[in-house]
C-alpha cells in the first residue's frame, strides 16, 4: 500500500484534520507509446530515437516526435472548436476523479451506446466524476478492426451532461463514430457537445475490465502542453482507502 496524508476539512469551522489515503492498487489504463502505436488515420506517427547515448555522450537521451492525439490521451474543447478552451486553459479537476465503468461491451462493431446502458447508474452519475465506457474495443487495438469502434451516442452524451458530467472516457480510438468510406459518420456530435462545456475526453484507454473494486480514483492528467488541443496522459485508476 502507498499511504498518502493529505489535509480535510474538520467539522470545526477554520480547522483541519490529517487523513490518511492509502493507495491499495494502480490498475494502468494506457497503451505503450511506440513505433507500432496505432494513431487515427493520416495522424502523426511515434517517432522515438535514442539522441544521447552513454556510450557517446555518457548519458541517455530521447528524441520524442508524436501528435498530440497519439496513444492514450485526452483531447480538450480547442480540438474540435477554435474559440473553446486550451487544454493548458482548463482546471486540473477535469482530470481526477472519481471513476464510474459503464459497461457497454454489448454494443459491437459501430454499435451506439444508448441511454439503455447507464440505467441503475443515474444515481453515480454526478457532477465531477469521469465517465469511463468499457466497450472491450481495446482488443481490436493494432489491427483494422480498431478503426470500426462503438460510439457514443449524442442523446446519451446530452444527458449525460445535463447530470453534471464534465469528463468522459473509452477503451477505443474515438468516442464518435469513425467515419471511413463506407461510413461517412455523424459529424462527431459528441465531441462539439463535450467542447461547448469545457469538457474533456481521453481516448485509447486500455484494461478498463481490470477495474474491479467500486469508486476508483482515475487520473488522466495530461503533459502540460501550451496552447494545446490534447495531450498524451498516463492514465490509471487507483483503489483507494481513507
Amino acid at each position: 500500500m502507498y499511504p498518502v496524508r493529505l489535509k480535510s476539512d474538520a467539522k470545526l469551522p477554520g480547522m483541519q484534520q490529517l487523513v490518511t489515503m492509502r493507495i491499495q492498487a494502480i490498475v494502468d489504463l494506457s497503451v505503450v507509446v511506440n513505433a507500432n502505436t496505432q494513431v487515427y488515420p493520416e495522424d502523426p506517427v511515434a517517432r522515438l530515437q535514442p539522441h544521447s547515448t552513454i556510450a557517446r555522450d555518457g548519458f541517455n537521451i530521447l528524441a520524442v516526435s508524436m501528435g498530440s492525439q497519439t496513444g492514450t490521451h485526452v483531447d480538450a474543447p480547442y480540438h474540435f472548436d477554435e474559440s473553446a478552451a486550451k487544454l493548458d486553459e482548463l482546471p486540473l479537476a477535469r482530470f481526477v476523479g472519481t471513476g464510474v465503468v459503464v459497461d457497454a461491451r454489448a454494443a459491437g462493431i459501430r454499435g451506439r451506446i444508448t441511454w439503455d446502458y447507464f440505467v441503475g447508474l443515474e444515481d453515480q452519475l454526478l457532477p465531477g466524476v469521469i465517465v469511463l465506457l468499457h466497450t472491450g474495443w481495446s482488443a481490436h487495438y493494432g489491427t483494422e478492426n480498431y478503426f470500426n469502434n462503438p460510439f457514443l451516442d449524442a442523446d446519451a452524451c446530452a444527458r449525460l451532461i445535463a447530470l453534471g458530467v464534465r469528463t468522459f472516457g473509452i477503451d477505443a480510438l474515438n468516442i464518435d463514430e469513425t467515419p471511413d468510406d463506407d461510413h461517412p459518420g455523424e459529424g462527431f456530435p459528441v465531441h462539439h457537445l463535450i467542447a461547448d462545456v469545457a469538457g474533456v475526453i481521453s481516448e485509447n484507454l486500455t484494461n478498463l475490465q481490470a477495474i474491479d473494486f467500486p469508486n476508483p480514483l482515475v487520473s488522466l492528467l495530461p503533459i502540460s502542453f501550451e496552447a494545446a488541443d490534447g495531450a498524451p496522459v498516463r492514465a490509471v485508476a487507483m483503489r483507494v482507502q481513507v
